[in-house]
């Protein structure tokens, strides 16, 4: 006897990869717009599972380079120092941050990362708007934190090492290199998730920056205007000192 056919709809999901990993995986070694686009459309996409990667990336990360850092002061290993600084350097017979204020400090700067994390992604979001970004905040999130998280990891080896003369040139040559890739991956993120071109993609990431360099550069100015006839003061003293016999 034939089977009488289902009148339920048959549901079509083509979700994105699931789990950490493979998301991790897939946006650092495949990185496309397609792949953006797939991960974002799984149902996982929030922004809750973004701020939790960026919380435990910035506690594993701040932990890690902290133990790190100690670790190369136990042995040794110490920080090139101008000359004539080593009184302020803080490394003469002490190891730096104690184990102690490492743990303790973990978990702050992993929910600082969050806060911070949160309100650039917001504003990013906010600017793809302006230029006709159909995106949403929690897709964005969570695109740039599969970006930002495996960064993190890869900056808490390299940070570390920077304090070992010499081999300071090479991790910053990689750190550089890390930085810049980062930022193409999250350039694509923006235009995948806002589905526009490279240059409102770019104006989208670029411009955050370029505000914040602006109000700090009008705020360095206002200080030192502020502070000009004090310092000018000093001055006059100081050169009054050395004429007078």
């Amino acid at each position: 006897m034939n089977q009488m056919p289902s009148n339920a709809p048959i549901m079509e999901s083509k979700p994105g990869p699931a789990g950490w990993l493979p998301v991790w995986t897939k946006v650092v070694t495949r990185p496309s717009e397609n792949t953006f686009i797939e991960i974002t459309e799984s149902p996982d996409a929030q922004s809750k599972t973004a701020f939790l990667w960026v919380f435990l990336a910035g506690t594993l990360s701040t932990l890690v380079t902290g133990l790190i850092q100690m670790l190369l002061l136990a042995v040794g290993v110490t920080p090139q120092v101008t000359p004539g600084m080593e009184q302020f350097s803080g490394y003469s017979g002490v190891l730096g941050t104690s184990l102690v204020s490492t743990l303790c400090a973990a978990p702050i700067a992993g929910a600082v990362s969050v806060v911070f994390f949160a309100i650039g992604v917001a504003i990013i979001q906010w600017i793809a708007k302006m230029f006709g970004g159909v995106g949403i905040f929690d897709k964005l999130a969570y695109a740039v934190a599969a970006i930002s998280v495996p960064v993190s990891l890869v900056t808490m080896i390299l940070t570390p090492f920077s304090i070992v003369p010499y081999l300071n040139i090479c991790t910053g040559l990689l750190s550089a290199g890390v930085g810049l890739y980062a930022f193409y991956l999250q350039v694509l993120a923006v235009k995948a998730v806002n589905r526009f071109g490279w240059g409102a993609a770019i104006g989208s990431v670029i411009i955050p920056g370029l505000v914040i360099l602006f109000v700090c550069g009008c705020l360095v100015v206002a200080g030192l205007m502020l502070l000009g006839p004090a310092i000018g003061n000093v001055f006059s003293s100081i050169n009054q000192s050395l004429v007078a016999p």
